[in-house]
C-alpha cells in the first residue's frame, strides 16, 4: 500500500512539475506576434490581442486602428465548410504579403464578444482594415484572386485610382 501511495505521489508531482514548466506550452499561441507575422503566418486572435493590437473598444467608441500595417481578420468556426476552404488561402496570402499586411483569425465559438462586435451572424466573415480608414466587411467565401485584388487595391492602395474608390465589390 505504501508503494502505491508513493508511486501516486511521484506521478502527480511529475505532472505538476511538467505543467508548471513550459512542458504544456499553451503560451505558444501568444508566441511572439511579431515573429509569426514576420514568418508570414496567420495569427490566432483573442479578445486581449484584439484590444492590444487592433482596437480597444472598451475605452473608445470611435474606431482607431492601432496597427502599423493593414490587416485582415478572418472570423470562422471549425465546423464551417466555407471557413475550412478559405483557411489555406489566408495562409498563402499571409506568406505572400509577409511584412506588408497582418492576417488574424478569430474562432467565433471561442470569442463570442469579438463575433458580436462585428455582428458575425454568418461566417466566414472577413474584416479588411486599411491604415487610417474605416474597416470593410465581406461575408462569405471567395477565391484567392478576389482576396488578392482587395489586398492590392483596398489595403495596399497599389492602383493610383484605388485611393479615391471604395473597396472593390466582392
Amino acid at each position: 500500500m505504501k508503494k502505491l501511495i508513493a508511486m501516486a505521489t511521484l506521478f502527480f508531482a511529475s505532472i505538476l512539475t511538467y505543467a508548471c514548466k513550459d512542458g504544456g506550452k499553451p503560451a505558444q499561441q501568444i508566441e511572439s506576434q511579431d515573429s509569426l507575422q514576420a514568418k508570414g503566418e496567420v495569427t490566432v486572435m483573442n479578445k486581449e490581442l484584439f484590444i492590444a493590437e487592433v482596437f480597444d473598444y472598451e475605452k473608445s467608441q470611435e474606431w482607431k486602428y492601432k496597427g502599423d500595417k493593414p490587416a485582415i481578420i478572418d472570423l470562422y468556426a471549425d465546423w464551417c465548410g466555407p471557413c475550412r476552404m478559405t483557411a489555406p488561402i489566408m495562409k498563402e496570402l499571409a506568406k505572400e504579403y509577409a511584412g506588408q499586411i497582418v492576417i488574424y483569425k478569430v474562432n467565433v465559438d471561442k470569442e463570442k464578444e469579438l463575433a458580436a462586435l462585428f455582428n458575425a451572424t454568418s461566417i466566414p466573415l472577413f474584416v479588411f482594415i486599411p491604415i487610417n480608414e474605416t474597416p470593410q466587411l465581406f461575408r462569405g467565401a471567395a477565391d484567392k484572386a478576389t482576396y488578392k485584388k482587395v489586398i492590392e487595391e483596398f489595403l495596399l492602395k497599389k492602383k493610383e485610382e484605388a485611393s479615391q474608390q471604395p473597396m472593390p465589390s466582392l
